[in-house]
């Protein structure tokens, strides 16, 4: 789409296009075209949806995703005894012809869709667009599961992606590497902050592929092999294979970033001890994780191996159960000054699903010698994604390790 036509948008329309774009529900479309009409979705409004929305929209998934918005739409306005454009009408239409019910999107079908990051206008950073407006299409799975849930997006990854754009300065001219990479999003923010090194890592070899897929559609060079050479390169960002039950301390002691990053990578119980480990020979400069440790996070492991159902805990119930008890007493809520930082430092985005699975993950980084401190009050990235109504911030924590 031409820079100078989003650029006559208003706010409403454009909170409406990226909301179509990033697929969100036909609920929250429906919200944020009413926004557009003032509170009724107008004949301007069905315009607007028609002109840049529904005939400009490609990709995989969009069809389907715009014949059940288009359901909806027409009966909201119906029912308001409104007047439906011929064109809305003539193109739910061709959608009934074209997909049939018995032929839905399977839940593992991929899809594309498009991340809009919106920065207000209190942004000065170099980092924001002249449109105010960073677009990352990318290619994701309805399954949640696929690729060892590696190919889903996940909300931890939206805030850390947030929270890169919105401090930049923690990350430009440093080199970075990701723990459990996804689909990209986190990479492709760091690349455009100017990080001096991307690596991003992932166990799962379709996640991995989809992952460099997703890369090359926001015009990002991928390497595999790690030469001296091409690792310099901030032209090119790398992808490698690292399933952590296997990463030797040697294979890791090759990349020793500036900073680490994780989102949404604290939930399995069993891969926790494999997670601290590589997190641990990751921080660690000066001397050799196996011989400090001697192997002592591989072999313990706290509690009694069961895992107890799930059950979500909000920010503020996390507040009151987790850090203000003297059990944990590797979180820490003081802000520090992560810019000038010697040290290598971790940034983990998490939803704290289970508290057993997050208390076993504490009691490993302190056998490992970590320190944890809990940023999420001090640390607020901005808000860049405002029409995405799915993405429920305040349940992600934000933790450093060091």
């Amino acid at each position: 789409m031409a820079e100078q036509e989003l650029d006559s948008m208003s706010l409403s329309e454009l909170r409406l296009l990226s909301a179509f774009l990033a697929m969100e529900t036909t609920d929250t479309l429906l919200c944020l075209a009413r926004e557009c009409g003032g509170g009724k979705v107008t004949e301007k409004v069905q315009s607007f949806i028609w002109d840049h929305c529904l005939t400009k929209a490609v990709g995989k998934g969009y069809e389907s995703y715009s014949k059940k918005f288009l359901k909806k739409l027409i009966t909201e306005i119906e029912s308001n005894h409104g007047n439906v454009l011929d064109e809305l009408y003539e193109q739910y239409a061709s959608y009934m012809i074209s997909f049939k019910d018995d032929n839905p999107v399977r839940e593992n079908e991929r899809v594309c869709k498009c991340i809009s990051f919106l920065f207000p206008d209190c942004f000065k950073l170099s980092i924001c667009p002249k449109s105010r407006k960073l677009v990352v299409p990318f290619q994701c799975s309805l399954n949640m599961l696929e690729g060892d849930t590696g190919c889903s997006v996940w909300p931890s990854s939206l805030f850390l992606s947030e929270f890169i754009l919105s401090y930049p300065h923690i990350f430009s001219r440093k080199s970075c590497f990701e723990v459990g990479s996804g689909v990209g999003l986190v990479g492709i923010c760091l690349a455009h902050v100017k990080a001096s090194k991307v690596i991003l890592s992932d166990g799962d070899l379709s996640t991995l592929a989809n992952m460099k897929l997703n890369l090359e559609k926001n015009r990002l060079n991928t390497e595999t092999n790690l030469s001296e050479t091409s690792i310099e390169n901030q032209n090119v960002v790398k992808c490698i294979h690292l399933p952590w039950e296997s990463a030797s301390e040697k294979e890791l002691q090759n990349f020793m970033p500036e900073i680490i990053l994780g989102a949404d990578v604290i939930y399995d119980p069993s891969r926790l001890p494999h997670l601290v480990k590589v997190l641990a020979i990751l921080l660690n400069k000066k001397k050799s994780y196996i011989d400090n440790r001697e192997g002592s996070i591989l072999n313990s492991f706290p509690g009694d191996g069961k895992v107890n159902d799930t059950h979500d805990l909000d920010a503020s119930s996390f507040t009151a159960q987790r850090i203000n008890t003297s059990e944990v007493k590797g979180i820490i809520n003081d802000a520090v000054d992560l810019v000038s930082r010697a040290d290598p430092v971790t940034y983990i985005a998490s939803v704290i699903r289970n508290a057993d699975t997050f208390d076993r993950f504490l009691a490993l980084a302190v056998q490992a010698d970590l320190r944890i401190k809990d940023l999420t009050s001090t640390l607020r990235p901005f808000d860049l994604l405002p029409y995405m109504k799915s993405y429920d911030r305040s349940s992600i924590r934000l933790f450093t390790v060091t």
